[in-house]
Parts: C-alpha cells; sequence; structure tokens
C-alpha cells in the first residue's frame, strides 16, 4: 500500500493522537509559567519561590525519562504512553486535593514523573512508522505539542487562575492528561518490530562516538534561551511594559501558535535538505541574534521591546524537531527510547534550571541583562552541533550492511537521512509496513 492508503492515513492519526498527549503535557509541564503573576498576587510568593514551584513538574520528569524510554524500547509505546497519562492526571488531582505548597509541589512533581512516559515513546512512535523522507514534517508535528500547550496554557490557565485561583486552573490539565491518556490507549498502535535472527548480536550502543553527546548538549544549550524567554515573557509584559495577566496570555497564545508552525515548517526544510544537523546550526546563530535583539531594545520600554519578544520566542522554540529527529535516527530503532529519554533529560535539566537561577539576574540587573547572557550560549550550541555526522552514519551503515547488520532493526531507523529514493516507488526499503497499524503486534519478546 502506498503512502496515499489507508494504512498511511492511520499514521497520520496516530501521530495527531500522540501530539494531543503530548500537548496535555506540556500544558502541564511549561503552561504552569503563565500562572507566575497570579502566584505572586494570590500566594504572597517571591518571583524566584514561585519560579521554583511551577518547574516542580520538569524536575520530576526528568527523573523518569530515561527510565520511560527504556520502558518503550522493552514493551512498546502505546501501554507506555496510556499508563504515564492516566498516572500524570491522577497525581495532579491528588496535588489539588488538599492546602499547603510542599503537598503541591510534590504531587506536581510526580505527575510530571508519569508525563514523562509521551516525552520518550511518542518519538519512538516517529520512527517506527514514518520513512526518513517523511520524518521531519512528522517529528514536526510531534513538537508542535510544546507550544501548542503553551497556547492552550496561555489561554485557559492565566483566566482561571485571576478567577479562582492557582489550585482550580490545576483541573484543566488533569482533566486533559486522562482524556490524552484514554485516547492512546484506544487509538495508538506500536510500529511493527521483526525478530531478531537466532543468534544475532545485540545492537551496538550508540555512545561510543561523540556525536549523540554532542547534540545532547546543543540541545541543552538551546533550551536556555528558550526558557528564559518563554517562562518570564508573561512577568515582563507584566512589569515592565504594565499588560495586564490575562491581556499578556491573550498575545503570547498566537505567539505559541506561530511556534508551533515553525517547528513543522523546520521539520519539512530538513527533509528537503536530507540534513537534521545543519539547519539545527544555522537556527542556533538565528537564536542568537534574536536574543541580542531582545537584550538592546529590552533596554528601554517601548514598542520595538515587546516585538523583539515575540520574535525571540519563535526564534528560540524552532529548532527542536530536527534536534530531536536526529537524535532518534542516530540512534537507531534498538535505543531510540533511551537515547530521546537522555536528550530530554538534558533539555529539561537546562529548563528547570534557568528560571530560577536567571530570576536573580532578571531580580539584579534586570531583564536586558539576562537577555544578553542568554543570546551567547546559542553561539557554543552552533558549534558543538556535529554537522558531519550524517554523512559519516552514511558510511557506517554501509559498512554494517557488508557485515550483515542486525536483522531486527526496524526498515529506515538506521539509515541515514541523506539516502533518497524516488517519491512513489513501490519499492521502498526504508519506509516502514504499510499494513493496517491496528494489526501490528507489539514488540517481539
Amino acid at each position: 500500500m502506498h503512502a496515499e492508503g489507508k494504512g498511511s492515513r492511520r499514521r497520520w492519526r496516530m501521530l495527531a493522537v500522540g501530539m494531543t498527549a503530548q500537548c496535555a503535557s506540556c500544558v502541564f509541564l511549561y503552561g504552569l509559567a503563565y500562572l507566575v503573576p497570579v502566584l505572586r498576587a494570590d500566594e504572597g510568593m517571591s518571583l524566584t519561590a514561585a519560579g521554583t514551584l511551577v518547574t516542580c513538574p520538569t524536575i520530576g520528569l526528568m527523573a523518569t525519562l530515561v527510565l520511560w524510554g527504556a520502558a518503550a524500547d522493552r514493551f512498546g509505546e502505546r501501554v507506555v504512553m496510556a499508563s504515564g497519562m492516566l498516572l500524570a492526571g491522577g497525581a495532579i488531582g491528588l496535588a489539588v486535593s488538599r492546602d499547603g505548597v510542599v503537598w503541591m509541589g510534590t504531587w506536581l512533581a510526580v505527575a510530571g514523573a508519569c508525563s514523562a512516559s509521551v516525552n520518550a515513546a511518542s518519538g519512538r512512535v516517529v520512527l517506527g512508522w514514518f520513512g526518513p523522507e517523511q520524518r521531519g514534517v512528522a517529528m514536526g508535528v510531534r513538537q508542535m505539542a510544546q507550544p501548542l500547550g503553551m497556547v492552550a496554557g496561555a489561554l485557559v490557565l492565566p483566566p482561571i487562575g485571576s478567577a479562582h485561583g492557582f489550585r482550580t486552573a490545576l483541573l484543566f490539565p488533569m482533566v486533559f492528561c486522562v482524556l490524552a491518556g484514554l485516547a492512546v490507549a484506544f487509538f495508538v498502535a506500536d510500529p511493527p518490530r521483526e525478530a531478531p535472527a537466532a543468534g544475532a548480536d545485540r545492537p551496538a550502543s550508540p555512545y561510543g562516538t561523540p556525536v549523540l553527546f554532542r547534540i545532547h548538549a546543543a540541545g541543552a544549550l538551546l533550551v536556555i534561551p528558550q526558557f528564559v524567554v518563554v517562562s518570564y515573557s508573561a512577568d515582563y509584559l507584566v512589569q515592565e511594559h504594565g499588560w495586564t495577566a490575562t491581556s499578556a496570555g491573550r498575545l503570547l497564545a498566537v505567539v505559541q501558535t506561530a511556534a508551533a508552525v515553525s517547528r513543522l515548517v523546520v521539520g519539512a526544510w530538513s527533509d528537503r535538505m536530507g540534513s537534521r544537523l545543519i539547519p539545527m546550526r544555522r537556527l542556533s546563530l538565528a537564536n542568537a541574534a534574536a536574543v541580542a535583539a531582545l537584550a538592546v531594545a529590552a533596554l528601554g520600554q517601548s514598542w520595538p521591546a515587546v516585538v523583539a519578544l515575540l520574535v525571540a520566542s519563535v526564534a528560540t522554540v524552532c529548532w527542536n524537531g530536527v534536534a530531536f529527529t536526529s537524535v532518534a535516527e542516530l540512534a537507531g530503532s534498538a535505543w531510540a527510547g533511551r537515547a530521546l529519554g537522555i536528550h530530554n533529560t538534558g533539555q529539561n535539566l537546562a529548563a528547570a534550571a534557568s528560571p530560577p537561577v536567571f530570576a536573580m539576574v532578571i531580580g539584579g540587573p534586570g531583564y536586558a541583562a539576562a537577555y544578553g547572557i542568554c543570546a551567547v550560549i546559542p553561539l557554543a550550541a552552533a558549534a558543538l552541533t556535529p554537522v558531519g555526522a550524517e554523512r559519516g552514519a552514511g558510511r557506517n551503515a554501509e559498512r554494517g550492511k557488508d557485515r550483515g547488520a542486525d536483522p531486527g532493526t526496524e526498515r529506515g531507523a538506521d539509515r541515514p537521512v541523506r539516502a533518497r529514493v524516488r517519491p512513489g516507488s513501490p519499492h521502498r526499503a526504508d519506509r516502514p509496513t504499510e499494513s493496517d497499524p491496528s494489526q501490528a503486534r507489539g514488540p517481539a519478546r
């Protein structure tokens, strides 16, 4: 069956369900930043205390990402994503069941730990069901979940929080997580996996070279300006420009929608180029320029500063999908869950540390100084990005074929991005099985 057939439509449908599940996770993980002004007003918290509380879910997430990735490699994507999202919804419910900042922060961390399941496993769905010529777009769709989750958070959470309080606002992500978990359980099928031949060696770790370590490090660095800009954008508009929390949330919802579309565009660009890492390096440099412009504009309080904030909010987000795609492809199907978990862990370590650390800078020298520091960081990420790794992966793949590579590897998962085939060919060795996904078996036991 060709890409236009029933199987392909179901792949895209499953991708949409997986993206929705990750969107629910992101409303909870990152949308809480839009409630920082509410926390400061209602709970009397300092900026540092409020920033620390809203990063509790991210702290929980970091503790379990690699474990969920290993579970997805072993047990399959469907059960991992569904169970994690249902547990996350239950933990959020416990967080709002009692008063107390410690109680709430603890259960927010537990909920973040459970929601890590979808971060680790949904990337495997993309790797398993989509060939290299579509993965950039597919991963771009998957990575749209974060900015779209922020859109939902920006539109819904500040009005609820302003009217009814922080704890009541948490009911929205609680219900969203439960519904997303049920949707995954009913509609997502694990990609087919071929059983390894008797006596075949287990796939070697992709961490024998520094390539993945460099991509992980570059991604973690790029997250710092992203989360500084996003976490304090609402507070910046409220404190520095006199906006209300609701009006700031509405504007930032529009910005995050543009950021979501930018990930899809970048994914399509990477498919067309046949490279993930060249776009990643170029976008790192664009990131540095955009945040530097924001730092200069933030020295004043006029409308150019607001425009620069909006541009930086998109520029600091758009690179993420190509980084995840490169990790999954270079790791290979047998290691993709763990590699994505490690990549996510590094990014979320940076995401958790950045708001509290930069709150001290903002509280001292101010926003312009914080943005100025963030403008330098993407330059280091650009230098770390190993743009030659994809060509090296292609040479290694050919040598692996000559030696008899692991037959249990999913077709296409370890093929270099640059391997091109004629569109529409009925014999595309790099395309995953086009059979009805609902008939797909789980992982070989």
